[in-house]
């Protein structure tokens, strides 16, 4: 949700952000028409009230013989009120519905556009070269007995694999490596519940246009989270914290998303799957210090990916591809080689105070009074990165080396070999 206060004093900086998301500009002036409305219906529910509360004195002073007609007039009153009342209550509750479908505006300096109107920002490490034709991440996870697609086909369906043997182990080395990495750097760890309410789904911002591609049991009227950013940010809901440090935490979890609308993309492999793990940052913080905060999970997250030794690129992401809870995002495509192109493996959100104030979590500042605090958020590891690794460190014969600093979480060892011809 944005600030009321923003939409009132400058709505030509949410027009912008608008326009360059490229979603409706008009909302903008209906949220300031339904803040008016819903100010208005506010005063008149409160003018009516403080009436009826002076009425009601009144009749308790009054002579015996005056106040059966007193006691009518009060009741009528009540009436007026309690319809005054139900009216404020509406315009609130319309005034909430039209601002929460508009995005977070976006931080100055985001390119505006759709997917492809992205900028790049650096791109680190050479593009690696082969002198044999290299082999696809599937192919080599089938030679190493570490991905089977036919069985998680078999058991789950389409887009569901089994991480199997040196597979299982390489993704829980290099969760547990990107665990230590977020250890060093003052997080929490933390196991997320995968199932939430959907007032917390609702407050981070993934049920708007994205609301199809989140699994929901009707039945219990519950969803199954797609990142552990969800539950993170429904932590301290409805709390107020104190956040003169930022509050780190990392959260290990199963993700699930429905990969609705990806028909036919990515259809092979474990690039865009229903299932994987993924350790992510989420970081309260105050919102002056959150523009830092983000280039610090954006360098944890690159040195992530130079310990691995891949080759990769870091794109500053256009409006229209943002998240509605997102003010910036920086994604951090790897090299994959057999596609010829960076892919994204990660990415992280400065998402403003936008999620907290739709779950009520603030700070008290210095006069003494609460405001919202800014949440931020990052992938620091996910099964996807087995693709770049797999494909990136492949040799001639199928077997790939791991990378040095991988080493330690395989019990040493340097070298996956074939298991299968």
């Amino acid at each position: 949700m944005i600030d009321p206060v923003l939409l009132r004093e400058n709505p030509d900086v949410v027009r912008r952000s608008q326009e360059a998301r490229g979603d409706s500009v008009q909302l903008v002036d209906e949220a300031i028409q339904a803040d008016i409305e819903r100010r208005s219906a506010i005063t008149a529910f409160e003018e009516l009230r403080a009436e009826q509360n002076a009425f009601g004195k009144q009749v308790a002073q009054a002579p015996k013989e005056q106040k059966k007609e007193l006691v009518a007039q009060a009741q009528a009153l009540a009436g007026r009120v309690k319809e005054a009342q139900q009216a404020a209550n509406a315009a609130e509750a319309h005034f909430d519905d039209v601002l929460r479908r508009i995005g977070n505006p976006v931080i100055d300096g985001v390119p505006a556009g759709g997917e492809d109107d992205y900028v790049v920002l650096k791109e680190v490490g050479g593009i690696p070269s082969f002198d044999f034709e290299p082999r696809d991440h599937l192919e080599l996870g089938e030679l190493l007995g570490a991905i089977d697609m036919p069985r998680g086909a078999k058991v789950a369906g389409a887009r569901f694999s089994f991480l199997r043997g040196i597979g299982a182990r390489l993704e829980i080395a290099l969760m547990n490596m990107a665990l230590d990495k977020a250890l060093q750097n003052g997080f929490v760890p933390m196991i997320t519940p995968t199932l939430v309410k959907p007032e917390v789904m609702q407050g981070t911002g993934f049920l708007g246009v994205h609301a199809d591609e989140v699994y929901h049991l009707e039945n219990d009227d519950l969803y199954l989270t797609g990142t552990s950013e969800v539950a993170l940010a429904g932590y301290h809901a409805d709390e107020i914290l104190d956040v003169s440090e930022p509050l780190r935490y990392a959260g290990w979890s199963t993700c699930y998303r429905r990969e609705a609308g990806s028909a036919g993309k990515d259809t092979r492999g474990i690039i865009r799957v229903h299932q994987f793990t993924q350790l992510e940052m989420f970081v309260y913080t105050l919102p002056e210090q959150a523009e830092a905060e983000h280039a610090r999970l954006l360098a944890w997250q690159e040195e992530m990916m130079q310990a691995l030794g891949l080759s990769y690129r870091v794109i500053d992401t256009a409006a229209g591809d943002l998240g509605s809870s997102a003010a910036r995002k920086y994604d951090v495509e790897a090299w994959i080689p057999t596609q010829g192109r960076y892919r994204e493996l990660t990415s992280t959100s400065n998402c403003t105070t936008f999620q907290a104030r739709r779950l009520e979590i603030r700070h008290r500042t210095e006069s003494g009074r609460t405001a919202p605090v800014a949440t931020l958020n990052g992938t620091l590891a996910t099964t996807r990165w087995l693709v770049a690794i797999l494909e990136t460190h492949q040799r001639e014969d199928g077997s790939v080396l791991v990378p040095e600093a991988l080493r330690p979480y395989l019990g040493g060892l340097e070298v996956l070999e074939p298991v299968a011809r």
